[in-house]
């Protein structure tokens, strides 16, 4: 048995018209400019305030913009999702093999289990991890040492799935391997910088290629 983490917005589900729709709300609540639609997805990812930060570039106004976005997101936001085709049968795969779930995402837990609850996959996980609404554990490297120290995962393997750069980085910080999704919103230039162990175009590429991984820790293991 493995512990598989993975990743909420493009891993499992397109977030993109609920997150740059409530981006777009917040800046022109504030009557800020608002930057290109390939700009606004680029949010899509990275913590929340850290990226209004960089868009805005004062501390007090990124937050404004948070609070701003999670009045719409909160309540129209996200809905405005889907799940990526072929991602239930994916995660009933992975549990067929007998492998234990986690959802390890930057969103706020309150939103990630929603999410979940709306597309009627919470049933499929062993646990939900986010962060919180006060931006504890916003970094993916927080959360995934959180995720692990709760959940008494250390020696056994485990895998980090998501889409992003901030996925891989977390994961290598509490020497987990990652796998990439290409199907999401990070490049495979990103991915590869960032230092993924592998790569998938697809949800269903994802259990063989996870089994794979996690065999590959267990003979490690065993030879060390």
């Amino acid at each position: 048995m493995a512990a598989i983490l993975l990743d909420l917005d493009g891993t499992l589900t397109d977030p993109q018209i609920g997150i740059t729709r409530s981006i777009r709300h917040a800046l022109e609540a504030l009557k800020l400019p608002v930057p290109s639609e390939q700009a606004l997805i680029s949010f899509i990812g990275p913590p929340l305030l850290e990226a209004f930060h960089d868009l805005v570039g004062d501390a007090t106004l990124a937050q404004r913009c948070v609070d701003h976005y999670r009045d719409r997101f909160g309540t129209i936001g996200l809905y405005e999702n889907e799940v990526f085709p072929g991602v239930p049968e994916m995660l009933d795969q992975l549990l067929a093999v007998g492998h234990r779930l986690y959802l390890a995402t930057s969103k706020p837990h309150v939103f990630a289990s929603r999410i979940l609850d709306h597309f009627g996959l919470t049933s499929r996980f062993a646990a939900i991890y986010g962060s919180e609404l006060d931006g504890t554990r916003t970094r993916k490297a927080d959360l995934i040492a959180h995720l692990l120290a709760k959940e008494g995962i250390g020696g056994e393997p485990a895998v980090m799935i998501g889409d992003r750069e901030h996925d891989v980085h977390g994961a290598s910080a509490n020497n987990l391997p990652a796998i990439g999704v290409l199907y999401g919103y990070g490049s495979r230039a990103e991915l590869e910088a960032a230092g993924a162990t592998a790569f998938v175009a697809s949800p269903a590429e994802i259990p063989a290629i996870a089994g794979m991984m996690l065999r590959d820790r267990v003979e490690f293991s065993a030879l060390a």
